[in-house]
This record gives structure tokens, sequence and C-alpha cells, in this order.
């Protein structure tokens, strides 16, 4: 797992959609801003599209490159590459997504009220396979639980028991997702133009135009 400050790993990825073919070893010399998100997830639409949308504009004339990582790790049968296509070639949506915003009345003839103008990835999402559960189990919950030592031992055994059911039920896992250990979507990525991670967050609101200043700064 790449941590901030240092390389990033390039992106496995599928497809490319809404632009050409790149990645993060390809771009030296750039900054990049990378949004995280899964078709089926109305936070992603509601705040993280939109906040990254502001960004780009801000800095268009910038070197500043905007890409989109859509990523699986739940709700396989609508977080797909079929779905993905028609959101990136007309703005259809599913699922929750479509809830969502069609209760807020954010859509326009059930489509997005704006489009996603920079190119998107499809995450290389592959069948879930583990060869340790146990390591796994601990894995998981040093990524998403870091003060799991300090817990009394019926809370330690009660959270394993729970990951572990977990991930004896996935059936997939998404390559880059996995990689970076993200912890849900949206998710952000920021990289320097020398290829280091210099920002990793999951959710929105925490100042993003602050931080790409930063990132064009290095």
């Amino acid at each position: 797992m790449p941590q901030v400050n240092s390389p990033a790993l390039d992106l496995d990825v599928e497809e490319w959609l809404g632009g050409p073919s790149s990645n993060i070893s390809s771009e030296l010399g750039k900054p990049i801003l990378i949004k995280v998100f899964q078709v089926n997830c109305p936070g992603c639409f509601t705040h993280g599209m939109p906040e990254v949308l502001k960004v780009r504009a801000k800095f268009r004339n910038s070197t500043l490159l905007t890409w989109g990582l859509a990523t699986a790790f739940e709700d396989f049968h609508l977080n797909t590459f079929e779905n993905l296509k028609k959101l990136i070639g007309s703005g259809e949506v599913v699922g929750e997504t479509h809830e969502a915003l069609n209760s807020r009345g954010l859509l326009n003839n059930n489509r997005l009220d704006y489009s996603i103008p920079f190119p998107v990835a499809w995450d290389r999402v592959v069948p879930y396979q583990s060869t340790d559960y146990l390591l796994d189990t601990h894995n998981f919950i040093k990524k998403d639980s870091p003060q799991f030592d300090s817990f009394q031992k019926k809370d330690q055994e009660l959270i394993l028991n729970q990951v572990m059911s977990y991930l004896k039920k996935k059936e997939y896992e998404a390559k880059t997702f996995e990689a970076y250990q993200l912890k849900g979507t949206p998710s952000t990525l920021l990289i320097d133009r020398n290829g280091i991670l210099r920002g990793k967050w999951f959710g929105s609101g925490y100042g993003l135009e602050q931080e790409v200043e930063k990132l064009l700064s290095y």
C-alpha cells in the first residue's frame, strides 16, 4: 500500500472512458487529482463529483490532470462497467444514486444535470480468493480500525468474527481500490508531478481547493 509522501502505484484498470488511456507513471511532470467513486453511490454525485468539478474549473489553466476512477467494492450488480458507460455517455444513473438524486430534484430527465468532462478509468474487478482468511482479516481491521489493539478482548473477538464472516462471503475485489487500501467512496488521491502520493482522503468537504494549491507548489 502506498503511504502518503511515498511513490504512488499505477492504477490497475480494465479500460478508460471519456479520454485516452494513461497512468501515473506515464504523466510524470504533471500533478494528478483522482476522484474514486462507485456508480451506485449517492454521495459521490451529490458531493464528490461537484467538488472535483469546481476544483477542476478553478485550476483549468494549470498543469493539473483530473481523472475519475470508477470502482466496485459492493453492490456488484449495479457497480458495473455497463452502468459506468451509461453514466459517462448520457448521464444515466441507477440504483440508490437515482433514488437519492431524484428525491432531491437533482436529475434532468432522469439523468445527471452535469457531465463528467475528464477521463474515467474502470478499476480491475476480479473474483476474490483468499489464501489466508485470518491474515486478510487482520489486514482489513488494521486499515479501518488502527486502535484495534486497544479494544477489550471481547470486542476484538466480535470484530474479528464479523470481518472474517464478511470476507468469506466476499465475491470480488477491485485491484486499485484494494492496493490503495481505500475505506470507501467518494475518495480522493492527489499525486504530485514527481509521482509521489501527497493526499488520500475518504469523503469530501475537507478543503480540496487548498490541498490542490499545495499540490501545485511541489
